[in-house]
């Protein structure tokens, strides 16, 4: 049976790059050695190096005087790296969800970090807008989709101070015009790449200006001026974002990606809102394309064992919702063919029709 893969993650990625992948786990670039066992430090692996951080760059159009990093520790070492490179005195915090609130915590080690706005009002499940930002902070920290609750920012902010973005779940989904950020970081393991490789955009003017001194793996610096080798990186999820990388390139890029990504979330959307058995959990407004989450319909809870279930026999992986939430989530990311989206519709469909009798 075909399997819909819907976690939310690690996640799908491009069959391309998985086939890539495994042809280089056996033998890479011809060296008659595995991928797993080369050198970083191989003439081979620097230009998979060199590449991926090309194609970072072209396909976000990041403008010159940025950085690109690849490193390890995932997004949630970002929370600490980031106010310790960063933080003098206050930095400023917009809690939508669980993460937002985690990257907010790890900042208070660092100096004052203060919420400017909150959507935990009601259970995360708008993003908040209209609020003022106040003029002395170091930095605004952003967290732009939010995979628990299905929420996401679909424009960039104009902020008064450098703007700090976990992208971690909705990178290269959407163009985002990098200039408005002084910071951009993410775990690769949604849309590109395993669990293993943590991506890091930074403006490089912004660095260098703390009081505090910084460990040398924690300071920016140190791995700009080794090019992401001051200690091994991490070769796998590194090649295979490159694979991912050229994908995207292949397809048209970041536009055509983000046109994808709405006809996807369009189809679901549409069937969560006509489906009298489901009901959305998000505000219109700021549904997610990336996370899709939504519960049975009042009044009909007792469904979500047996429409779980009945996903189950259809191939249909990962829509559980967040324990936090319930109900289910369906998670497009990038790779999700829209035929995939398209099954769990006609599932969802078959459900009313078994209900209904």
């Amino acid at each position: 049976m075909k399997k819909y893969n819907f976690n939310a993650g690690p996640a799908v990625l491009p069959q391309a790059a998985i086939e890539n992948a495994a042809k280089a786990v056996l033998d890479f670039d011809g060296m008659g050695l595995s991928l797993l066992t080369i050198s970083h430090r191989s003439k081979e692996f620097e230009a998979v190096m060199d590449e991926t951080v090309a194609l970072f760059k072209e396909l976000l159009a990041i403008p010159e005087g940025y950085r690109v990093l690849f490193l390890g520790g995932g997004a949630s070492s970002q929370f600490y790296m980031v106010p310790f490179n960063l933080l003098e005195k206050k930095a400023g915090y917009v809690n939508t969800g669980v993460w937002a609130k985690k990257a907010m915590k790890e900042a208070k080690f660092f100096g004052e970090a203060v919420e400017v706005a909150s959507s935990e009002d009601r259970n995360n499940t708008y993003i908040p807008k209209g609020f003022a930002v106040p003029k002395d902070l170091d930095y605004l920290h952003i967290t732009t989709n939010n995979t628990i609750f299905g929420t996401e920012y679909h424009t960039d902010i104009d902020c008064p101070v450098p703007l700090v973005a976990d992208m971690s779940s909705d990178i290269l989904s959407r163009p985002v015009d990098v200039s408005k950020y002084a910071l951009i970081y993410g775990g690769a393991q949604k849309n590109l790449a395993p669990a293993g490789v943590t991506f890091v955009i930074v403006k490089e003017d912004m660095l260098g200006k703390m009081s505090r001194p910084i460990p040398t793996m924690i300071d920016y610096r140190t791995h700009i001026k080794e090019g992401s080798m001051f200690n091994t990186p991490p070769v796998f999820p590194i090649y295979v974002m490159r694979e991912t990388l050229r994908w995207i390139k292949s397809l048209g890029g970041v536009q055509k990606m983000y046109e994808i990504n709405k006809a996807k979330a369009r189809l679901l959307y549409e069937e969560i809102d006509r489906n009298p058995l489901f009901v959305g959990t998000a505000v219109k407004e700021d549904r997610s394309l990336m996370n899709i989450c939504f519960v049975p319909a009042p009044g009909r809870e007792n469904l979500y064992d047996e429409f779980f279930a009945f996903a189950k026999e259809r191939g249909m992986v990962g829509i559980k919702g967040h324990r936090l939430v319930g109900g289910f989530r369906a998670s497009t990311y990038n790779a999700l063919p829209i035929e995939d989206v398209q099954a769990l519709v006609t599932c969802m469909q078959d459900f009313e029709k078994k209900v209904n009798g």
